[in-house]
């Protein structure tokens, strides 16, 4: 709408220039001319622009079908195709409304100047933009461009809690009574937790509020959102309004407060990739080093705090589970790519790679997974040599190899 308004807007704009001594010192354009030049961006701009959605709905097609419908709304926000194809529309625009104004004989000599110089510009805004876009549009959809998109999703995410584990909560205080639980009042996704709005909830109502659902996790009217602990024994159910108010539920789970996700959407990248039918076991082992860089960055020191904002003191909010970000991320590919060795190996030296970066809490998830792999391995691979390779590869995880270390 922005775009279309602004067309119009320069279209008229022109006729501004008749009313200063510019048709004196400007040279003279012909209206032919501008005609032409309006005639063919607006024959062309509007082919262009079919062309564009066909190539983005061909783009967001093959991201479902290569690698996971979930990221459809990464690739559908990807921001160089919707400016094109708001930039081509609004060419279009503008030649049919100065196309109109021109045939009907509205600008004068400086008008159609300004007119002139306006086209020209355009068109060269147009062959800019178009060679950009075509260069991504290139990209857009391929396998290794969503995984990237994911990547960047993910990471984004990830920092963001790791800079503020507790959501700028307090962490649960795991000696006191739960409290009196608020329950979901419908169906779906935790999309965020407005904790600012749950501090001021506490502090009304003099009370302590322990999250129970960050984003991510599945919401139903039996599964409590959070406890409220407060000074006298009871609470009236009525006060929990404001608490599950506090919580944004929808259909589907988001990348932006939810770090689990993008675990979540890269497994089943590769457990796509895996499938008999793609059989492409280099996809996950290309996904498998990538969840490695994410669990590096995720091992690395949290940033300073900027000191800026205390804590939310009346709300506790625990902390994302190591061993959970594991299970998201490793379980589905050792599934699936038990079978292959090349994969079996390469999910091995992930796993010992983070066990040597990460702390206890990460060494104690590598392991495990380690563990767990190396059984579905020997289950699903049948050549005794595939077998040895994997077991050799997974010796590290043994209990006197984590012992000796």
């Amino acid at each position: 709408m922005a775009i279309a308004l602004l067309s119009i807007a320069v279209a008229f704009g022109s006729k501004l220039a008749d009313g200063t001594g510019l048709g004196d010192v400007v040279p003279e354009v012909s209206a032919e001319s501008v005609e032409t030049l309006l005639d063919v961006m607006a024959s062309s701009m509007l082919v262009i622009a079919t062309f564009a959605v066909a190539s983005m709905v061909a783009a967001y097609a093959s991201a479902g079908t290569t690698a996971t419908p979930r990221t459809f709304t990464l690739v559908v926000s990807d921001d160089v195709s919707q400016n094109a194809l708001a930039t081509f529309v609004g060419a279009f625009i503008f030649s049919i409304v100065a196309l109109t104004a021109l045939k009907n004989e509205y600008f004068g000599a400086a008008g159609l100047f300004c007119l002139f110089v306006l086209t020209i510009a355009t068109f060269a805004i147009v062959i800019l933009t178009f060679l950009r876009w075509v260069d991504r549009i290139a990209r857009l959809g391929r396998l290794g461009t969503t995984i990237d998109k994911v990547e960047r999703a993910a990471d984004s995410a990830l920092t963001r809690r790791r800079a503020a584990p507790t959501l700028r909560g307090v962490p649960v205080a795991t000696d006191r009574a739960q409290g009196h639980p608020i329950y979901a009042e419908k169906v779906g996704y935790v999309q965020h937790v407005d904790v600012p709005a749950l501090q001021e909830w506490a502090e009304g109502c003099n009370a302590r509020v322990v999250v129970a659902a960050l984003p991510g996790t599945f919401a139903a009217p039996g599964r409590a959102l959070a406890y409220v602990r407060t000074a006298t024994a009871g609470h009236p159910v009525t006060t929990g309004e404001g608490v599950v108010h506090a919580f944004a539920i929808r259909d589907d789970r988001t990348f932006d407060d939810d770090p689990r996700f993008g675990l979540v959407v890269l497994s089943e990248i590769a457990g796509r990739a895996l499938s008999p039918a793609i059989n492409d076991p280099g996809t996950a082992i290309d996904v498998i080093g990538t969840l490695v860089r994410l669990f590096v960055r995720w091992s690395a020191p949290a940033p300073a705090a900027s000191g800026e904002a205390e804590p939310y003191d009346r709300v506790e909010v625990p902390v994302l589970s190591v061993m959970d970000m594991f299970d998201d991320a490793f379980t589905a590919i050792a599934r699936d790519g038990a079978g292959t060795v090349e994969v079996s190996l390469r999910l091995q030296k992930a796993l010992q790679s983070l066990a040597l970066v990460g702390d206890d809490t990460m060494q104690h998830a590598a392991v495990r997974h380690a563990r767990l792999a190396l059984r579905r391995a020997e289950r699903a691979l049948q050549l005794d040599d595939d077998v040895l390779a994997v077991r050799i590869a997974a010796s590290w995880a043994e209990p006197t190899s984590i012992d000796a270390s």
